[in-house]
């Protein structure tokens, strides 16, 4: 019985090598990553500090400030994400609450 129940965890998925993370597909981040790939990646890089038509996002939570000089937290982050600025647009009425969360739990991941 244990080798069978083995067997189907490692079928589906469900098993994980030490040290591997599981791939979240669902849940916040997961769909978070799916607004960034389809409404921010055009112009910002998600693996890079490096400037495309916006600033690269790698790490922006661990960042102090913002550009604009602001602190970082959810708050500043979704002021800019609401407001846009610089080229950017606006997103206050293109993202509902529920996706600019999941879009926050993604960058907080980066």
């Amino acid at each position: 019985m244990g080798a069978r129940l083995l067997i189907c965890f490692l079928v589906s998925g469900l098993a994980l090598l030490p040290g591997q993370k599981p791939k979240q597909q669902n849940g916040a981040t997961g769909r978070g990553k799916t607004i960034f790939s389809d409404q921010c990646a055009l112009c910002h890089a998600p693996d890079s500090s490096e400037k495309k038509l916006g600033p690269g996002l790698k790490g922006l939570f661990k960042k102090t400030k913002l550009e604009n000089g602001k602190p970082v937290n959810e708050g500043t982050v979704r002021a800019v994400i609401d407001a846009g600025g610089n080229g950017m647009p606006g997103y206050k009425d293109m993202l509902t609450a529920a996706q600019k969360n999941d879009l926050l739990a993604y960058l907080k991941t980066l």
